[in-house]
């Protein structure tokens, strides 16, 4: 008999209040605490198979005017380059190693522009914690004694 019960409400469908007790999930959490990211940052280069997209969609568009269906395209793409040998994704390849090639240059030169301007805020003056009525206060009793 007991085997039966714990069976029963293993399989019991969670309610709408013991669905917002449950605490969320790390995949929530983190994505609450992560940072935002740089707009100014280069982009992360394509891949190979992102290069060869790019060309396929549009010679499929030439030769299916009629699909408006982005799935089609792209399980058509996946399959096409999958039957590809090593020589046919060879430009492919090539495209994308130079891609990322100039990612790295950009990469570099954001991350010195990025620690240019880190330094450059951390030479201004320290503000006082003080309001400036304080510190005034402060001045005009040391003048007058």
């Amino acid at each position: 008999m007991k085997g039966l019960k714990s069976a029963v409400i293993a399989h019991k469908k969670p309610n709408a209040e013991m669905l917002k007790t449950r605490k969320p999930t790390k995949e929530k959490a983190s994505k609450k605490n992560a940072t935002a990211k740089d707009p100014d940052a280069p982009k992360r280069p394509p891949s190979a198979f992102f290069v060869f997209m790019d060309e396929f969609r549009k010679s499929f568009k030439e030769n299916h005017p009629d699909n408006k269906s982005v799935s089609v395209v792209g399980k058509a793409g996946g399959e096409k380059w999958k039957s590809m040998s090593d020589s046919d994704k060879a430009p492919y390849i090539e495209k994308a190693l130079k891609k990322k090639a100039e990612y790295a240059k950009a990469r570099d030169a954001y991350d010195e522009k990025k620690k240019l301007n880190n330094k450059e805020d951390n030479g201004k003056p320290a503000e006082s914690e003080k309001s400036s009525s304080e510190v005034h206060d402060e001045n005009e009793q040391e003048a007058s004694s």
